[in-house]
């Protein structure tokens, strides 16, 4: 995500952070290609300018200008400000103090919100909730079975109502089968437009206040920058919604759209969609994409993932089995699986400091798959002792998993390193390790 506006960023900051000393000149060159390559992202004009001020008025200071690091300084700056401009602190979704609550969720055709709220109900499911979802869209076809379907493949219950009934209906009857069913929260997917129309805003209007609902959550499409943000200015006049939700930022290499959002509507943003996947899905924090925009990182995330994708059974007998020195290649596919768990390749090395944009690439997905594809091909006693594996066993699994000899060496070689990483965990007493997340402090 944000390749683009990433890339363009810390090109225009390396003009400053090589130098020994900074001038007025220098960073006014460098914020030169900042405001370029924001608006070059599609972030909106006047936000972009109301920054570059914000940055300039602070970075030729005299307390930047003579310190030892004087470019450093500029990109501490301008990764504030750009913290400031993605809505300062973070506003997480409000989880509801009655039960049932009500989450109602707006947005125009296309934008996703089917989707945003079945992964919605999984999020609050993983967090000890019993969500309801409610199928209110009776104006795109198919939309009831949509949300039907994928409330089937998670095991939430749906409440669709009758054939051609009213969409407050619908609304208020899930509220009722929440309340005798004992479910905490009622999500309710409403009917979208292509564009902001008078009968779709009286429809919603009534929804909200036939059903007085805790978030209204306005889903909108990152990939369409500046068209997103102004959609969610024609909401904002009409339906005051407690936060957005920026879908498909996964394939959002511009970013406009998400740095524009928060200055222009005043509105937080709740969640981003990062993939197609039901739980792709990631509470927003300013502070933590802004580092990633600058190449900092977001080390709080991967942790996160990997505590997530880790079971503590499975963690516990990783970490007896570390005490022993035992960690086998069949730990090492079950941890290649845990990893696989957090996101693609290029979403992990998103969150890894240092890493710039379009290094991702050079991770190539497909050397997981040739991974995996070794490691079954081997027998269980072979993964559970490597050394059995000689020369025309190497040649026997190249040929089983479709590979060449090198492969197979260059699996065995990273499997060494990770044992020896491993070993270190046992040494220091990492409670319930995870191999990917433990070198970042868990």
């Amino acid at each position: 995500m944000f390749d683009q506006l990433s890339a363009r960023l810390q090109s225009a900051l390396s003009l400053l952070t090589g130098r020994g000393k900074l001038t007025e000149a220098n960073i006014d060159e460098a914020l030169r290609e900042v405001r370029r390559a924001l608006l070059e992202a599609d972030v909106n004009f006047k936000v972009a300018r109301s920054f570059i001020d914000g940055v300039r008025a602070q970075a030729v200071g005299q307390e930047v200008l003579r310190s030892v690091t004087p470019g450093q300084q500029v990109v501490r700056i301008v990764h504030s400000e750009l913290v400031k401009l993605l809505g300062g602190v973070a506003a997480p979704y409000r989880f509801p103090s009655v039960s049932p609550a009500v989450t109602m969720v707006v947005g125009l055709q296309g934008s996703g919100k089917t989707t945003f709220c079945a992964k919605l109900a999984l999020y609050l499911r993983k967090r000890g909730k019993r969500p309801l979802l409610a199928a209110a869209d009776t104006y795109r076809p198919a939309a009831q079975d949509q949300l039907a379907k994928l409330g089937r493949e998670l095991g939430v219950p749906v409440h669709t109502g009758r054939p051609g009934a009213d969409p407050v209906t619908i609304a208020t009857g899930a509220v009722a089968e929440a309340k005798s069913d004992g479910h905490d929260v009622v999500v309710l997917d409403t009917a979208g437009r292509l564009h902001v129309d008078e009968p779709m805003m009286e429809e919603l209007e009534r929804i909200l206040a036939a059903t007085g609902p805790h978030e209204i959550l306005l889903v909108l499409d990152s990939m369409t920058g500046q068209d997103a943000v102004n959609v969610a200015s024609e909401f904002a006049r009409r339906l005051d919604f407690s936060g957005a939700v920026l879908t498909k930022l996964d394939g959002d290499t511009r970013g406009g759209a998400a740095v524009s959002l928060a200055a222009v509507t005043g509105k937080p943003i709740r969640f981003v969609g990062v993939g197609e996947k039901l739980d792709a899905l990631e509470p927003f924090y300013p502070e933590r994409m802004a580092a990633r925009i600058l190449g900092m990182g977001d080390v709080v995330t991967l942790v996160e993932r990997a505590q997530e994708a880790s079971d503590a059974e499975k963690a516990a007998r990783l970490e007896e089995k570390l005490r022993k020195q035992a960690f086998t290649l069949e730990d090492f596919r079950e941890q290649l699986g845990s990893l696989k768990k957090m996101g693609s390749v290029e979403q992990i090395a998103a969150m890894i400091p240092g890493l710039k944009p379009g290094m991702a690439a050079s991770l190539d997905e497909r050397a997981f798959t040739r991974t995996e594809a070794i490691l079954d091909s081997m027998t269980p006693g072979e993964r559970r002792d490597p050394r059995l594996i000689d020369g025309s066993r190497r040649r026997r699994i190249a040929r089983g998993s479709g590979t060449t000899v090198q492969d197979v060496n260059r699996v065995l070689r990273e499997f060494e390193a990770m044992k020896q990483m491993m070993k270190q965990f046992g040494k220091i007493g990492k409670r319930g390790a995870f191999p990917m997340a433990s070198p970042f402090g868990r």
